[in-house]
């Protein structure tokens, strides 16, 4: 999986709560994703100009994150506007934190590191979506994708025997679907030997909070653990593995 400029999901929505904020990886890149008081999410650089400190250890106050070191406060757009330490001082424009293109869809916030990407293909969820968990693994996204596209998906609404689909939506989003269920899981590439999969219900939460919720934790737990505990290949078959090249 190449991730270029490509937009790519950094966290499940309700994981980043009014006023909080946490700090993540992308392509090797640190960023902090962090909701202001108005619910709007933002994804910048995870460093203070100042003196590095990341700012995913702030605090959000209204549309401000404050650095926790020496409590620069910075707005919405990554300028900061205010020092402590000298307050009547008018902050000099250069002072401020990259930020990168921010979108929430499909239950789960978006970015991309370029700043001349193209829209975000992610389709709008008519139906809503219910956060299950997400997932990381030490192992590359493109790892994390082949177990994904061999996984077998239990129904939790009727027709338990449902045939299993997965299928890509979008470069870093697939679909995993079996009878009248369907997950949706976002690909994260955090560096090339560690990735994070974010896993949601595409369904109405008055059906699926609660026992839909855990029983799809289950199928995602037994994913990571797929993805963590590879079939060995016995003695015989690679053998004739050997066999076959010789």
């Amino acid at each position: 999986m190449s991730t270029g400029n490509m937009w790519q999901p950094v966290s499940l929505s309700h994981s980043i709560e009014t006023a909080t904020s946490a700090g993540t990886r992308l392509s090797g890149e640190d960023l902090v994703v962090w909701r202001d008081n108005s619910g709007v999410a933002h994804v910048w650089e995870d460093r203070c100009p100042h003196r590095g400190m990341r700012l995913s250890f702030g605090f959000v106050r209204g549309d401000h994150i404050a650095c926790l070191y020496h409590g620069w406060q910075y707005d919405t757009g990554g300028q900061c506007q205010y020092i402590p330490a000298h307050p009547d001082l008018e902050v000099p424009k250069t002072i401020k934190v990259p930020v990168y293109l921010t979108q929430e869809r499909a239950g789960m916030i978006w970015t991309t590191l370029a700043a001349d990407a193209g829209p975000l293909t992610v389709p709008a969820d008519e139906t809503g979506t219910v956060p299950v968990q997400s997932l990381y693994v030490d192992c590359s996204a493109d790892t994390a994708i082949a177990a994904l596209e061999n996984m077998t998906l239990a129904p939790f609404s009727a027709g338990r025997d449902a045939e299993t689909t997965v299928s890509a939506v979008a470069p870093s989003l697939y679909s995993v679907s079996a009878g009248q269920d369907r997950l949706l899981v976002g690909i994260q590439t955090i560096t090339d030997k560690r990735t994070a999969l974010h896993v949601v219900i595409s369904g109405l939460p008055e059906i699926y909070e609660g026992g839909g919720q855990a029983h799809f934790l289950s199928w995602a737990l037994d994913l990571r653990y797929r993805i963590e505990n590879p079939p060995k290949k016995t003695f015989a078959a690679s053998a004739h593995a050997v066999a076959e090249a010789l």
